[in-house]
């Protein structure tokens, strides 16, 4: 199996992030991690944060952040995380309002386009995350497949939410193979549930990294788990991964029911190296 580079995705350990961020990457280097990617930096600065992931000799490859911001702040917010050693720019979440079959997709279709063109003069590709409802279906096609048909597509690419595109009801390993070569960021996640589609389950961030309140309508005993606990066919998914040019697979737990972040964090690499990663 080809090697990868695992990462944590650090909104699983918000917490930790917030009360000690130099701790809390101790600890995920501790744990076998190879690389993190941020979802918010708790007030400190680029070079703060630089320094913490050199003095524990972490790569920071991607990072999640409201795209707003480079609209608000421009050249300045594409250097902060270029500063990091960024590669790969998430676009963690996008209201479904605004995507396919809606008043403002050709308004969102030239944002990603526009923000996707920054990045790529920056060095840096502009990736997509996607959560379960991008698998409902606008016309004959899911919402997701508009994002990579409309924008061009060296400007954007996926980086696929394996437990999310289950929920919505897909197969991550088909959607893997179809966009193969094109996912180099993978986000590992693990979740139980009594049926998929049933709505949204999960917290959102703000655009300063904060947690805002799910709206979670869906009575399926959903279920954030750490990996190899849940229904994701993790072993397939990241054999299909090793053929298609995945190079980071990014652990993600939204929310540990049953253990501290950390104590998932560390569960869930546990089980990656029981897979041979």
């Amino acid at each position: 199996m080809k090697s990868f580079k695992v990462g944590l995705q650090l909104f699983s350990i918000s917490g930790d992030m917030q009360a000690d961020m130099d701790k809390a990457l101790y600890e995920v280097k501790n744990a076998g991690y190879d690389c993190v990617e941020f979802a918010g930096y708790f007030g400190k600065s680029a070079k703060e944060v630089k320094a913490l992931l050199d003095k524990y000799e972490l790569e920071c490859p991607s990072v999640h952040q409201n795209i707003d911001l480079f609209l608000e702040q421009g050249q300045s917010a594409v250097d902060f995380i270029k500063t990091l050693g960024v590669k790969y720019c998430g676009v963690p979440h996008y209201a479904k309002d605004k995507l396919a079959g809606t008043s403002l997709w050709s308004e969102t279709v030239k944002r990603f386009t526009d923000i996707g063109r920054l990045m790529r003069e920056n060095g840096i590709q502009l990736i997509y995350h996607n959560h379960d409802f991008e698998f409902e279906k606008y016309g004959d096609k899911y919402l997701h497949d508009y994002i990579f048909e409309d924008v061009p597509d060296d400007l954007i690419i996926p980086e696929l939410d394996v437990a999310w595109v289950t929920y919505g009801g897909e197969d991550p390993v088909k959607y893997i193979v179809k966009y193969s070569g094109k996912v180099p960021v993978l986000h590992l996640k693990d979740f139980s549930a009594k049926f998929f589609k049933g709505g949204p389950v999960y917290s959102l961030i703000d655009k300063d990294g904060n947690e805002m309140k799910s709206d979670n309508n869906a009575d399926n005993e959903f279920k954030f788990e750490a990996l190899g606990n849940g229904v994701v066919k993790l072993p397939e998914i990241v054999d299909v991964a090793s053929k298609c040019g995945t190079e980071y697979l990014i652990v993600e737990r939204d929310i540990s029911h049953d253990m501290t972040p950390l104590e998932s964090a560390r569960v869930s690499r546990e089980y990656l190296r029981s897979l041979g990663i």
